[in-house]
């Protein structure tokens, strides 16, 4: 079968690709920016891409269309496919329908952590040679590909809550029907297409309806908003994680980095890892628990967790330039700004912190977070908001409420500030959920300039 992929460079759909390629169709796929790592990952598994979305790509009529949900009407691709009645689907529903039938589905959705916490339950279980499937957000860096279809009846997928297509306007998690169900917790997000809190939590409770009587669900203890969401109706077993929860955590490092595992309050073993921070450890707490749910026993799940080793563009170490970290990290919500920050804290002590972010969420460009930006900056020592012209709102009330924050309208601008004041020993954390203008590499370079007896060290 010949399947073309609008919209098939965002991670999400170009693991699509993977998938499908991995079953022997024949995939082509469009996008409006062609670019590496993703452009590099399709073009190795031998699919053809066409940069934009002109109807020339359609010289070959594909059997069946896959539409991505950043494509709208007025789209030129999608009014072909409409205009000449081409079989289309969504990149959920394929893969619902492909893929994840007949499988046993662990599925981990949320606000934040779920790239991490489904990184981490792959890897427990690849470890544990159950060979999973995968479809993550990222790219877990025990895999150093975001995609495969897996050689066992398990499938873990990012069960994401932004809608599925222009013609669906459902979460994209309630395809998927899991038998294993994280929820890491709920907050306001995506304000370009939930109008507040309220919707958001309707379609989570869409989501638990799909789980079986005979599966698990894996919920924060104390989550408000979770535990509203179950008490609108659930019909599977819970086990929960966190301070009061059934799983819990010792940590006996302040970083995160070392913590014994508890279950209903019996010691099951000590995770030591390279993971920092309260909230990958509460990650860790639930992939464990659905790890169990699928036949690891807790020892072996802890065992594995030495060996993790983490996922790209989450505190990623990019560079180490004459002793100062550079990081490269996806935060662009409050909550993972500052629990983030807060872990990077607890690992360097008094030690300077520069965070620069980049407010490029659609919920972020709307303002939506204004309020609570400032609060969620203040673990930095040196703050650096990237402000350009046509962000649609004003920075200076984040700016005004920090005592060491600056707004900048050009990146240019950030990296000459950054090489005046970041010193050796110090940490550099460059959060943003796109590109950056490419800002962590060429930072990276303008370190190196900067001191001719520099030493650059690429991680």
């Amino acid at each position: 079968m010949h399947i073309h992929i609008l919209g098939i460079c965002g991670t999400f759909m170009g693991g699509i690709a993977q998938l499908a390629r991995a079953m022997g169709h024949e995939v082509t796929g469009c996008d409006a920016n062609v670019y590496p790592p993703m452009s590099t990952q399709l073009e190795q598994a031998g699919i053809i891409l066409f940069e934009g979305f002109g109807i020339e790509q359609f010289k070959r009529q594909p059997d069946m269309v896959v539409i991505g949900n950043a494509l709208s009407r007025g789209n030129e691709a999608v009014e072909y496919v409409l205009n000449r009645g081409l079989p289309y689907t969504s990149g959920p529903q394929w893969l619902a329908e492909h893929v994840l039938q007949d499988r046993w589905v662990l599925a981990v959705a949320g606000t934040h952590g779920k790239t991490t916490t489904a990184s981490i339950l792959t890897w427990i279980l690849e470890y544990n040679q159950l060979q999973p499937g995968f479809l993550i957000g990222g790219v877990p860096g025990n895999f150093g590909i975001s995609a495969r279809l897996g050689a066992s009846p398990f499938f873990v997928v990012e069960a994401d809550e932004y809608d599925t297509a222009f013609f669906d306007k459902r979460s994209k998690f309630v395809h998927y029907r899991p038998r294993t169900l994280i929820i890491n917790n709920i907050e306001f997000d995506h304000a370009d297409i939930f109008e507040d809190l309220n919707a958001i939590k309707k379609q989570f409770h869409h989501l638990v309806r799909t789980v079986p009587g005979n599966g698990l669900i894996i919920t924060p203890a104390g989550d408000t908003a979770v535990d509203q969401v179950i008490q609108q109706g659930c019909w599977t077993p819970i086990e929960t994680f966190g301070e009061k929860g059934d799983w819990q955590a010792q940590c006996l490092r302040a970083d995160g980095s070392e913590f014994e595992v508890q279950l209903a309050q019996q010691q099951k073993g000590i995770v030591d890892w390279s993971m920092l921070g309260q909230h990958n450890v509460d990650n860790a707490l639930a992939a464990i628990a659905a790890a169990r749910h699928a036949g690891v026993t807790v020892a072996h799940a802890i065992e594995s967790l030495s060996e993790f080793k983490g996922i790209k563009r989450r505190m990623e170490v990019r560079a180490i330039v004459n002793d100062i970290t550079v990081y490269d990290d996806f935060a662009h919500h409050p909550t993972a700004i500052e629990t983030t920050l807060q872990g990077l804290r607890n690992k360097v002590g008094s030690t300077r912190i520069h965070a620069v972010l980049e407010p490029r969420s659609n919920t972020m460009r709307m303002g939506v977070h204004a309020d609570t930006l400032a609060g969620a900056l203040r673990g930095a020592d040196q703050v650096y908001l990237y402000a350009p012209e046509n962000l649609g709102w004003s920075v200076d009330k984040v700016v005004g409420e920090l005592t060491n924050a600056q707004a900048y309208h050009k990146t240019d601008d950030i990296i000459a500030e950054l090489i005046k004041q970041v010193q050796p020993g110090e940490h550099v954390i460059i959060m943003s959920n796109g590109g950056f203008e490419n800002i962590h590499q060429r930072l990276i370079e303008a370190l190196g300039r900067a001191d001719s007896s520099s030493v650059v060290k690429a991680l």
